[in-house]
């Protein structure tokens, strides 16, 4: 009776979870069809429960505010790239992958970056960008047989992550200066000829 009663309870769980989802998943549907007219700021909960009939009480047992629900669709969406990335084979695919996820992506990240400034964009962006980061380092440490220390590991991610955010930012933001085929060269023919010399040298060095 016990375990019958924990699997009807697990059960439940799963169901509410999902639940749960996809009211969150209906309301980002409404977000990005309202961005597509007017700005970010401009947005109010009233619409977005209004175009995707829920009410008030139920967007904020879910969300704070429209920037909080902002940030789960990001975050969600950021899931399916890592998710999809650990099946690529090469970090030249997973370069693709990021690219084609921000060129897709360029009308709703554009109205994020009117609203929130730089800075602000950094924020959203960073946080995924560094999980697809720790995956093109560790799968570089694989291929040259390293295996670099934990604190520099994580300096690495954090100096590439940087750069990749603001590379992207300027990408999306300001197309005159590269377009996509270019982007994608520069950024694998950087890390081809940057990052096994550093992981080599790295290696080199006696711990301390």
């Amino acid at each position: 009776m016990e375990e019958m009663a924990a699997s009807l309870s697990a059960c439940k769980m799963m169901k509410h979870a999902e639940a749960s989802y996809q009211t969150k998943h209906t309301m980002t549907i409404s977000l990005k069809k309202l961005m597509e007219n007017k700005p970010l700021s401009k947005i109010t909960i009233s619409e977005i429960c209004n175009d995707c009939g829920i009410n008030r009480k139920t967007f904020y047992y879910h969300f704070q505010d429209v920037l909080d629900l902002l940030k789960w669709m990001l975050d969600q969406e950021a899931i399916e790239v890592v998710k999809n990335a650990d099946l690529i084979n090469n970090y030249e695919e997973v370069l693709h992958f990021v690219i084609d996820y921000v060129d897709k992506n360029k009308h709703l990240l554009a109205c994020i970056y009117d609203d929130l400034g730089r800075e602000g964009m950094k924020r959203f962006l960073r946080s995924d960008l560094k999980n697809v980061t720790l995956l093109l380092i560790t799968e570089m440490e694989e291929n040259l047989q390293k295996n670099l220390d934990i604190p520099f590991r994580n300096f690495l991610c954090d100096f590439y992550t940087d750069a990749f955010t603001g590379i992207l930012i300027n990408w999306f933001h300001s197309r005159d200066t590269l377009d996509r085929k270019e982007i994608i060269e520069y950024l694998i023919l950087t890390l081809k000829s940057s990052l096994p010399s550093v992981i080599e040298e790295r290696c080199k060095k006696p711990r301390r």
